[in-house]
């Protein structure tokens, strides 16, 4: 666990993640480092189902990253995936080097609204949402 990780490991900024889902129809936000670790999580979501998210939302933006090629440019920067389910959708956004904001939102929710905030709060963290990769065996 690296020195942020740990450092966040008492949730200080889910209060942030919970100022976001002030907006109607979002329902979870989790923050969390490029190698899955749970850094911040909001009220709503207890710990143990937010590290599960998060290990998650890892996969997937390792997966969204690896197919950057498709889009033209396998160099091109991966900055955002939306996931639409039945009963919803899922925003991943990136939130600095190795680290990654994720929320979660109704199908009413208004997603270009929702974009925005999400850009605004990484924005406004700045140097909080940053995790340095890991190094050394396993990284």
């Amino acid at each position: 666990m690296n020195e942020l990780t740990h450092h966040l490991g008492d949730n200080k900024l889910g209060w942030m993640l919970d100022e976001t889902l002030r907006m109607p129809e979002t329902r979870y936000a989790i923050l969390l480092s490029a190698d899955g670790l749970l850094m911040a999580h909001s009220e709503r979501i207890g710990r143990d189902e937010a590290e599960r998210q998060a290990a998650g939302m890892a996969g997937l933006q390792s997966l969204a990253r690896g197919t950057a090629e498709f889009c033209g440019d396998r160099d091109t920067t991966w900055r955002q995936t939306i996931t639409e389910f039945d009963d919803g959708y899922v925003f991943l956004v990136a939130a600095g080097p190795g680290a990654y904001l994720a929320v979660s939102a109704s199908p009413r929710v208004d997603m270009e609204a929702v974009s925005f905030r999400l850009q605004e709060l990484v924005q406004r963290l700045g140097k909080e949402l940053t995790s340095p990769p890991r190094h050394g065996p396993g990284a």
